[in-house]
């Protein structure tokens, strides 16, 4: 997981999670304790897993984006980071999403605008709020939150969106303190993350 979807996920999304007490991740970075779940860190919460990829320690194995072998409104919150991108039809797989979803439980989105190409197994999508208010609303969630933003270090002189920095530098301060002093533009990850309640 890149930096900016964690400090996403815990300026925005964190709140949500104070009264829940089941959770899906859908496509953890980790298992069986994603990043997101050791962010939360509350043991009284439920946290179940699913992808389409054949791990055992996930909770949930599915064969395919758009069919999950899970019941309708069963959890209180549904998250995806970095997801949504690898996903060819994704007014078709947010519908799904929200089936499992509790109502009045929320739909968490956290998704790359600045990434690029990245095959797994496919890479499709670049999605802005405008472009989540319109698959959020076709799936039935009310939009609480949505914003496209990176939250990385931004005291640089000349930023440009692109892959994060600290992902493709994590080895080398050095190489990033000399692009500091001569002002070469550095890279920062831009993200939208989205936050819908399902309605009735």
């Amino acid at each position: 997981m890149h930096l900016n979807s964690k400090l996403l996920f815990e300026k925005y999304a964190q709140p949500y999670f104070k009264n829940c007490e089941n959770v899906l991740e859908i496509g953890p970075d980790d298992y069986p304790s994603s990043t997101y779940k050791k962010i939360i860190n509350n043991n009284k919460i439920k946290w179940e897993t699913l992808d389409i990829i054949n791990n055992d320690k996930l909770t949930y194995k599915s064969s395919d984006n758009y069919h999950f072998p899970i019941k309708k409104n069963k959890f209180d919150i549904v998250l995806s980071g970095q997801v949504i991108e690898h996903v060819p039809k994704i007014w078709t797989w947010i519908k799904e999403v929200t089936r499992v979803c509790k109502i009045g439980g929320y739909v968490i989105t956290i998704a790359p605008v600045s990434w690029t190409y990245h095959e797994a197994p496919v890479d499709c999508w670049r999605v802005y709020p405008e472009g989540m208010m319109a698959l959020y609303e076709e799936a039935g969630l009310e939009m609480k939150f949505c914003k496209t933003e990176s939250l990385e270090d931004t005291g640089k002189r000349r930023i440009i969106p692109g892959v994060s920095n600290s992902y493709i530098d994590k080895d080398s301060n050095l190489k990033r303190n000399l692009k500091d002093i001569i002002g070469w533009p550095t890279t920062f990850a831009f993200d939208t993350i989205a936050i819908g309640a399902k309605l009735p």
